[in-house]
């Protein structure tokens, strides 16, 4: 378009200094042409061809007339026209009727009428523009330019077409020096491939990269859903590279990618995103957020972190997530091709907040789709009065009804339950095996399966006759091949023990603190996640919960004991040594 514009400028300017539009008498310029500075008159152009040449005094002042194929020449240009009029005076030149301007290099500028002004050098064409050059062409009603300053504009509206794109515009104007156009007013690009829409954009032919400075929507065309949205930015048409700075956001595959500072490449599907990053994901009611993100359109994929969390949306109750690095992505469904499964994981200091369930692990993978999220590295889970730890964990969740179903434990798994939170009593039920299956009913745990070593310490109430309140009556210590054990409210019930049972009760007052516990009893309510904050901290740090000992009968029964015990040696005859 600067080579076009060039000889527009400086290869007709000079013979321009003769053409011009239909007359009146006399001459009125356009304002356009009004100019303190005088300039001297430029070379004149030189007569070819015409049909029929007049001049007298009773028409256009004087000056001389040019009818019927006209043609002038000038350094190599030539101009045809129907009608050449040339104010000699004012050095100025209106050309009419089927106006060509034919340039050395092969431009053309076609139009209805021309006028030019020797004097300030600037130009008018008018009535169906059309400037082309073998790389584009720009068609408009009226072009100005100013062969001083190195422009030209139109405000009347038009298109600037390459191989390529086809731009769209209400006003622009063009820097021949600099080769830049200022686009302003409803612009629109065009291409096979992709549409840009804006307010006000400039495009650097030098590098073909558009800057923009309004609101700006660049759209694809194969999926329209997929855009860019910014108010300040750039865009390397080459490299097909967008920089969004202002209130900017991506849209791919149906998620909305939102930060301060973006960049995105159509090409490879990859952007990121810096300060405020949030991606929305309205299909699996989730959003995340962090301080740096990065998007894989063709993967479908994305990563988040700097204090990342995502949150998942559910009708009466959401899930946070957080952890050192957070990753989205969907993948084809193996039973399905035409769906697809999505996946939320944390790495590093994951962690998971639900009112009825709360997690802390090394990494997480959560499967959104099915409702399936695994736990490893050191997981713990809380859910009321109860914790499950183990090797790794898999929780099970009722996606439709936004329940969790169970909890499945490998490896060292250990299921503790306060026997009353309604005292501060060092009373524990405790469930421990290699493998573990934890069930839940109206979002509590219900029952408990271990399989391989099973181990259980579970407290027994029963109810006085007399008084009719439940009392503890004593501590069961089992040990089978599997256990099943019922939760229920505060207590905790074995209802099968097999392969190889074997279980005894001891009163309170005959079983020691040592063995109301297991060695590796590891009851925890410093790292607990109260609220959904806490998954930002690597723990609450919560005061530990001192619990008061329940030990009280079995003291008072060793006492007893030592006392009757020291009776008896006092009885017995002391022997002395003669």
């Amino acid at each position: 378009m600067s080579r076009l514009l060039v000889l527009f400028l400086f290869v007709s300017a000079n013979f321009f200094g003769q053409i011009t539009m239909r007359p009146a008498d006399p001459l009125v310029k356009d304002p356009f042409f009004n100019s303190n500075k005088q300039s001297p008159q430029g070379e004149k152009v030189r007569l070819i061809h015409s049909d029929f040449f007049q001049k007298t005094p009773d028409r256009y002042n004087g000056n001389p007339f040019f009818k019927g194929n006209v043609q002038f020449e000038q350094q190599g240009s030539v101009l045809f026209a129907d009608e050449v009029i040339f104010y000699e005076k004012e050095n100025f030149v209106k050309a009419i009727g089927s106006v060509k301007l034919q340039n050395a290099d092969g431009s053309v500028i076609t139009a209805g009428e021309m006028e030019y002004d020797g004097n300030t050098q600037k130009g008018i064409a008018k009535k169906n523009v059309v400037l082309t050059d073998p790389r584009q062409t720009i068609k408009t009603e009226t072009l100005y330019y100013d062969r001083l300053a190195n422009v030209a504009y139109f405000n009347t509206g038009g298109t600037i077409s390459d191989a390529t794109n086809v731009m769209y515009t209400r006003s622009a104007t063009y820097d021949l020096a600099t080769r830049m156009i200022d686009f302003t007013g409803n612009v629109k690009i065009n291409n096979p491939d992709y549409t840009v829409e804006g307010s006000n954009i400039k495009q650097n032919q030098n590098t073909n990269t558009a800057d923009f400075f309004g609101p700006t929507t660049i759209t694809n065309k194969k999926n329209p859903s997929n855009l860019i949205y910014t108010e300040r930015g750039s865009y390397n048409m080459n490299s097909k590279e967008v920089y969004l700075k202002k209130n900017s956001r991506i849209n791919y595959n149906g998620k909305i990618l939102t930060g301060d500072d973006m960049y995105f490449n159509q090409i490879t599907g990859f952007g990121t995103a810096k300060g405020n990053v949030t991606l929305r994901d309205p299909a699996e009611n989730r959003y995340m957020k962090g301080g740096y993100g990065e998007i894989y359109e063709k993967k479908d994929s994305a990563m988040m972190t700097e204090r990342p969390y995502a949150v998942k949306i559910l009708e009466k109750d959401s899930m946070y997530f957080s952890a050192q690095r957070l990753l989205a992505y969907q993948k084809v469904d193996n039973n399905d091709p035409l769906k697809k499964k999505s996946f939320l994981r944390a790495f590093r200091k994951a962690r998971m907040y639900k009112s009825n369930i709360q997690v802390r692990a090394d990494s997480l993978s959560f499967n959104e789709t099915d409702g399936i999220m695994h736990l490893f590295g050191a997981p713990i889970a809380w859910s009321g009065e109860k914790q499950v730890t183990g090797d790794k964990i898999e929780a099970y969740f009722d996606t439709e009804n936004e329940f969790i179903d169970s909890l499945k434990v490998v490896g060292n798994a250990f299921a503790i339950s306060k026997a009353d939170s309604l005292n501060l009593k060092d009373e524990f039920n405790q469930v421990k095996g290699k493998l573990m299956t934890v069930y839940y009913k109206d979002n509590k745990v219900n029952l408990a399966k271990v399989i391989g070593n099973a181990q259980a310490i579970t407290y027994a109430d029963d109810q006085n006759e007399k008084t009719k309140e439940v009392e503890r009556i004593g501590v069961a210590l089992s040990t089978c091949g599997t256990i099943e054990a019922e939760f229920e409210d505060n207590t905790v019930q074995i209802i099968s023990c097999n392969v190889g049972a074997n279980s005894d009760i001891y009163p309170m007052s005959k079983i020691s603190r040592e063995k109301r516990f297991f060695p590796d009893f590891n009851w925890n309510t410093k790292d607990r996640l109260k609220r959904w904050e806490d998954i930002f901290l690597d723990s609450p740090g919560y005061e530990e919960t001192v619990y008061e000992s329940a030990d009280t009968l079995y003291n008072e029964a060793q006492k007893a004991i030592d006392e009757a015990k020291a009776k008896e040696e006092a009885k017995k005859p002391k022997r002395v040594r003669k």
